[in-house]
């Protein structure tokens, strides 16, 4: 193996220790639900699901998971929940 890839490939996990250095702007995601199938994304710091919940609600279960999975990675006005 080269020893510049070696030098990317270490680089990568020592990445992938420090979430903070990532920020997600945009993300789309099918999130299988107990009942359905739902689309869950993030535009603009802003979440949108397609469930019945979050049309009256404006944040959800499926919302709210991706928030505690994806944490210091959101930008802060897609941090809603406090857990």
């Amino acid at each position: 193996m080269q020893s510049s890839l070696i030098g990317k490939i270490e680089k990568a996990h020592r990445y992938a220790q420090e979430p903070d250095r990532i920020s997600f702007t945009e993300l789309s995601v099918q999130f299988r639900g107990e009942n359905d199938i739902h689309s869950t994304a993030l535009k603009n710091g802003e979440w949108h699901c397609n469930c019945d919940f979050f049309v009256t609600w404006g944040r959800c279960c499926h919302t709210m998971a991706m928030e505690k999975i994806l944490g210091e990675m959101l930008p802060e006005e897609a941090r809603v929940t406090k857990f």
